[in-house]
């Protein structure tokens, strides 16, 4: 996920969160065309989630892991039209918060928000870490041997990676474009090994072809249960098209361009992950999908199997950390960027708006992140001593329950915001699609699209909420004091009086 602008409104009554040109502040330079704006939203998506979850999808469907794919492409498809309608109506680089705050006009409803979409990023970030520490491990020790891989070792690892890029954060990273498309090609490369793997067995006929059609749960769960869950977990891989809304006043434009490039890069993206999908499948008997045999997750074991006496799987781990390092940076920055801006704007403490004056960058909101960050991966981790595998699920599991809370909302934003005029050339999304994608969001949040050990991804969200509305209460309260000590008064009500 990308870093969003942080003059989303979330601040006290008064606030408008109006852009550059609403306050004489110069406006953004325009420059990304189709192409760039195409690679930007495909590296977004394409990152942790398709070598994160795989194994977990497949392990509860059996043959058909294609199927939840299609159903989250389908899904997100839907609510990224919602975001098309959102972004061309109102274009402005703050996503979310911003189609929230227009519709309810509620401050607290808009923290909430943004202060959610800032927690998921922190859960995919640490997400990422833990899969970049397993295939940085695996890798090393393919190459000088005698590294362990080790729940105790991974944990170590991520941590380090952790505290790695919060000194990256802090020293100043200008997110680039150039970069972007570096990093989206290797993760391109690392997949298209994995579905050349694919093609080769299927055309050799070492794999069993017929295995992508057989359903099989590992508790008896009919198929559209088995989906709906496998569908959850499947989601976390279609998240990051969000993201790109906050690019669109550097976008050329946009009325035109956004809608035909985010559909377009959503289906290349749903096309890549069923073929990965698939060739997993091929690839990996049934029985052995759902158990990996490393932390560096089942499309390693993928190259092992399909490449035999092939060097390629000692090369991967490191396509794989180099790729999935980026989302973890991203999601980062991103997460730091809304603590700053909610700071500077009072609904958060103030303190966390510090800026370290020799590289002028948000040194306490980086460290505030990146501690809810380390504990997320120690509480998961400690979780699971035995290291079974449960720590990747269960932090991209929150993200992606995060986001489709997020994206009910923005769908029911649409609705709303009929009420004002749209402007000539917007996208406008057909009525039902909204209604749909809410539905279909809020359904994939509650309990019954998740198995009983996953419920623990409730635990973490609400957990990291219920951080951010004592943070919310403490500076509300601190800010009422403040007004009342320079004013006099008890409070507004005596003031207005």
């Amino acid at each position: 996920m990308a870093e969003p602008s942080t003059n989303a409104p979330t601040g006290q009554a008064g606030q408008t969160g109006q852009t550059g040109h609403a306050t004489g502040e110069p406006e953004l330079k325009r420059v990304m065309g189709p192409g760039l704006l195409l690679l930007f939203i495909i590296g977004d998506i394409v990152g942790a989630g398709i070598f994160a979850i795989t194994g977990s999808v497949a392990g509860q469907v059996g043959g058909v892991a294609w199927l939840p794919f299609l159903v989250a492409f389908a899904i997100a498809t839907v609510t990224a039209c919602s975001y098309l309608e959102m972004v061309t109506k109102y274009p402005e680089a703050s996503g979310a918060a911003l189609y929230v705050h227009k519709a309810f006009g509620m401050h607290f409803v808009t923290f909430i928000v943004a202060f959610t979409v800032m927690c998921s990023g922190i859960t995919s970030a640490a997400t990422s870490s833990n899969l970049v520490a397993g295939n940085l491990l695996v890798g090393l020790d393919r190459v000088v041997g005698g590294v362990p891989t080790g729940n105790i070792a991974t944990l170590l690892t991520a941590l380090a990676i952790v505290v790695l890029l919060a000194l990256v954060n802090i020293r100043g990273v200008s997110e680039s474009v150039k970069l972007n498309v570096v990093m989206t090609v290797v993760t391109i490369l690392a997949l298209a090994i994995v579905i050349t793997i694919g093609i080769w067995t299927a055309a050799s006929g070492e794999g069993d072809v017929g295995r992508i059609t057989v359903f099989e749960s590992s508790d008896d769960r009919n198929l559209f249960a088995a989906v709906t869950v496998a569908t959850a977990i499947a989601f976390f891989a279609m998240v990051g098209f969000e993201d790109s809304v906050n690019m669109v006043e550097e976008t050329k434009n946009p009325l035109k361009v956004f809608p035909r490039v985010m559909l377009t890069g959503l289906g290349f993206c749903a096309l890549l992950y069923v073929l990965v999908a698939i060739t997993v499948v091929l690839v990996i008997p049934l029985d052995d999908i759902s158990t990996p045999t490393s932390e560096a997750g089942i499309l390693l074991d993928v190259v092992k199997v399909g490449a035999p006496g092939i060097p390629v799987d000692t090369i991967f781990p490191f396509l794989t950390v180099f790729a999935v390092v980026n989302t973890a940076l991203i999601n980062m920055l991103m997460a730091s960027r809304l603590v700053y801006g909610m700071a500077k704007q009072g609904v958060l403490p103030r303190s966390l708006g510090h800026v370290l004056p020799s590289r002028r960058t948000p040194w306490v909101a980086i460290a505030f992140t990146t501690a809810l960050a380390i504990g997320l991966i120690c509480y998961v981790r400690l979780s699971d001593p035995d290291g079974e595998g449960t720590v990747v699920p269960a932090l991209g599991g929150t993200t992606a329950l995060l986001l489709l809370a997020v994206f009910a909302v923005v769908n029911v934003c649409v609705l709303i915001l009929r009420r004002d005029p749209t402007p000539e050339g917007a996208f406008r999304v057909p009525t039902v699609l909204p209604v749909v994608g809410t539905v279909a969001c809020l359904y994939l949040v509650g309990p019954w699209a998740r198995l009983p050990e996953q419920y623990i991804q409730y635990r973490i969200g609400g957990a990291l909420l219920v951080i951010g509305v004592v943070l919310w209460a403490v500076t509300w309260f601190a800010n009422r004091a403040l007004r009342s000590e320079r004013t006099g008064f008890r409070d507004v009500e005596d003031l207005e009086g």
